[in-house]
């Protein structure tokens, strides 16, 4: 049964246009093609990259949160109530008024009381400043490092350099795939995961067909604008408003050029159309250009979120990242216990059972 399967997957039409072969892409007079069998190595190198962005976030990124004075916000627990974490992790995390109307009577509290205890615990699952300072400063480092490596191997043009490049970067994205539940949740978790189940399946497909330079191609135009948000967020984190302004602008106009310009116009251009002038369409063609139009089409949805920041960057207030969901502003002693703070005899607690964060929000 393995075996019917793996003759299946691994069936030459699927990958290969018509009269070649797997025995083509075999080694000799003086050739190296790549083989699917040397993208083994990519998961024990997605661990081993996990090691490091622990031992990185730990012992570099940590200790310069600290000194840059960055510092999570003072947390205050919610008050214990069975019935409303009962409430919060099965039912809704942003109960309606009528919910808390509800949920007042069962608990005989006040709905002032029930509000603060829900965007308390809210809260307590957001992810601080540091942890966002340091996955940005991992990702940054790797995305640095990831795309001066792209431009050697492209420079270089041989298989072992190409190799070791693909092997990190399959490295990194399997590495996130397994950190989503740890690292910082976002607006956008389901796009990422699509978006790094399509790199890869790129990466390896690419890889066994001798796509290599193109996919290659791919992945430092990404980097090169991955670099540049990842700083911006660790500007902002540390307060350099105008220099993360600054650098953010840049992102966008590389952003704009490698993504909504380069890759369609040039990179998936060429996938298209020039293969067919040789071989006649088949599966394995489809299937990379496929993989590739889901990104493409998740470029244009992350377009839109970062014109909307750009536009907030540029003539209003940016409050953060449209994707993030950001820590709510706690209230006072005064206002949990029903009263009003001093000096602001006027002011009542808006409508708070909505996940909208108050205030500054904490970065991009």
């Amino acid at each position: 049964m393995l075996e019917q399967v793996s003759e299946f997957l691994w069936w030459e039409r699927l990958w290969l246009p018509k009269n070649v072969s797997w025995s083509d892409l075999q080694d000799g007079d003086g050739l190296v093609y790549a083989r699917p069998s040397h993208l083994y190595l990519a998961l024990p190198c997605a661990f081993a990259l996990l090691l490091v962005r622990y031992l990185f976030e730990r012992y570099l990124a940590s200790p310069l949160a600290e000194a840059w004075g960055i510092r999570d916000r003072r947390r205050l627990p919610p008050e214990p109530s069975c019935a409303l974490d009962a409430y919060f992790c099965h039912t809704s995390h942003c109960p309606s008024q009528a919910e808390v109307r509800s949920l007042c009577k069962k608990t005989s509290w006040s709905e002032r009381r029930v509000q603060v205890w829900f965007r308390r615990r809210r809260n307590q699952d957001r992810a601080g400043l540091c942890k966002r300072f340091c996955e940005a400063s991992w990702r940054c480092t790797f995305y640095l490092f990831a795309f001066l490596g792209g431009i050697l191997a492209l420079y270089d043009s041989m298989l072992p350099s190409q190799y070791w490049y693909y092997l990190m970067e399959m490295g990194f994205y399997l590495s996130l795939l397994l950190s989503l539940t740890f690292d910082v949740k976002r607006k956008d978790f389901k796009e990422q995961v699509v978006h790094h189940i399509a790199t890869l399946t790129l990466l390896a497909f690419s890889w066994a067909s001798n796509y290599i330079r193109i996919g290659t191609l791919v992945m430092a135009t990404h980097d090169s604008a991955d670099i540049l948000l990842e700083g911006a967020k660790i500007l902002n984190y540390a307060k350099w408003k105008r220099s993360a302004d600054a650098m953010f602008v840049v992102f966008t106009l590389i952003f704009a050029l490698t993504r909504m310009v380069i890759l369609p116009f040039w990179l998936i251009h060429c996938t298209w159309v020039y293969p067919v002038e040789r071989f006649e369409p088949f599966f394995g063609y489809y299937f990379f250009n496929a993989m590739l139009v889901v990104l493409q089409i998740l470029h244009f949805y992350w377009g839109l979120l970062i014109s909307k920041m750009l536009y907030k960057c540029l003539f209003s207030k940016l409050e953060g990242d449209e994707r993030s969901d950001e820590e709510e502003e706690d209230r006072s002693d005064e206002e949990e216990e029903g009263k009003d703070p001093p000096k602001k005899e006027n002011q009542r607690l808006d409508h708070t059972t909505s996940c909208r964060p108050r205030g500054r929000a904490n970065g991009i």
